[in-house]
């Protein structure tokens, strides 16, 4: 430890990047046993950065194996108490922001296991498996659909997951209009759109519904759009091609089914999976673009006139991950909030959040909680000791 209460970090690794690719079981580098790779593009170039080993079934059973070994009685982990782990963990994040993988925290050998691979065989691997206790899983609700099935014909293991949304973001006539035009903006083009909880379904109340429309083109078409490395970009190229054209494809689907386009609607630049900045006003419930996760750059903005109409608009989806309010009425933001199915609610904000507040969702959104007193439960298990002891002497 150093004076100052932290972990020491060791120095910087170096000639270790070629390490990167491989697989990391029970503390050592590892080629896949199958000896394939898989490439990794660069969305905004379309070039290949690098080829990683491509893990599959034979890998998961070695990464379980080790991982089944470091957590006997009486390994070192086992044995480590609380604060220890702690520790261990703060080093690691410290390496992490620095260096990129783990190797340096001190982890005892098979507690950590890196396995890169596919779905329907490293996945597969890992939910099905017999020694594996606990799959967590950030994804679609199909694939959470799969796992879950997965788990429940191999050993019931226990299944958190956190997946799709189609979150509602409600603005009242009487809410902040600089604020709620703001907010409800990065809500839906952070991270290029590719958020759970983006705020893809916006609902603003009759009155204001114009000047919000006008305000939100205006600030999309601001939007400066190349590679996310250079300065002064605010959006980056979508993960890989096949959303870029899943985007692409609930665009002209939004243009067919009479919504109207305020800007954007296509692709940008001649290299890259960039899809420009895109808001649809009119835009109707039945629509694809009102029901379907897009994942991308879209905003579609509805029209509401009661707060009635609005909640049972806002619940009529088969997510429930996240949702915002926008008003100055307390009274309000509390009745909207409380009938909101969905596991996150922010009034006068968005995106907000910390590590102790849980997280997850309602619905097909998944199920468990990550973060906060609640997250911890779920890798808890609850255990009834009895003990008959003498009477005592009187």
């Amino acid at each position: 430890m150093s004076s100052s209460g932290k972990p020491d970090i060791p120095a910087p690794l170096t000639n270790l990047k070629i390490q990167y690719t491989k697989i990391f079981i029970n503390n050592e580098w590892h080629g896949s046993v199958s000896g394939k790779k898989f490439p990794v593009l660069n969305p905004a170039t379309e070039e290949i950065i690098c080829h990683v080993e491509e893990g599959d079934k034979e890998d998961v059973d070695k990464a379980v194996k080790v991982a089944r070994q470091a957590f006997q009685i009486g390994s070192p982990w086992r044995t480590m108490d609380a604060s220890a782990r702690g520790r261990l963990l703060f080093k690691l994040a410290d390496l992490i922001e620095r260096d990129r993988l783990l190797l340096a925290a001190g982890f005892p050998p098979g507690v950590v296991n890196i396995v890169p691979g596919y779905g329907p065989t490293a996945g597969a691997a890992i939910s099905s498996h017999m020694d594996v206790d606990k799959v967590a899983f950030t994804g679609s609700t199909e694939v959470g659909k799969l796992i879950k099935e997965a788990a429940g014909k191999s050993n019931l293991k226990r299944v958190t997951l956190e997946l799709g949304g189609k979150s509602p973001c409600i603005v009242f006539a009487d809410a902040d209009l600089n604020s709620a035009v703001e907010y409800a903006h990065h809500g839906v083009f952070y991270h290029q759109g590719q958020c759970c909880v983006a705020a893809s379904r916006l609902f603003v109340e009759e009155p204001i519904y114009d000047e919000f429309v006008r305000r939100s083109v205006e600030r999309a078409k601001k939007y400066v759009l190349g590679n996310p490395l250079t300065g002064g970009v605010n959006q980056g190229p979508q993960i890989d091609k096949e959303q870029h054209d899943k985007i692409l494809d609930l665009i002209e689907s939004g243009k067919k089914e009479g919504a109207k386009l305020e800007c954007g609607g296509g692709p940008w630049g001649n290299k890259g999976y960039f899809v420009q900045p895109t808001v649809f006003s009119n835009v109707r419930d039945d629509m694809r673009i009102a029901k379907e996760e897009i994942f991308g750059p879209v905003q579609q903005i509805m029209k509401f006139k009661s707060l009635d109409d609005v909640i049972k608009r806002a619940n009529n989806t088969h997510y429930g991950l996240a949702a915002g309010i926008f008003t100055k009425d307390l009274d309000k933001a509390i009745t909207v909030s409380s009938a909101l199915q969905a596991g996150t609610v922010w009034v006068n904000c968005y995106l907000a959040g910390s590590s102790q507040s849980p997280f997850g969702g309602f619905k097909m959104s998944g199920n468990g909680r990550e973060m906060g007193e609640y997250g911890l439960h779920e890798y808890t298990e609850v255990k009834t000791v009895t003990v008959k002891i003498s009477q005592k002497n009187s």
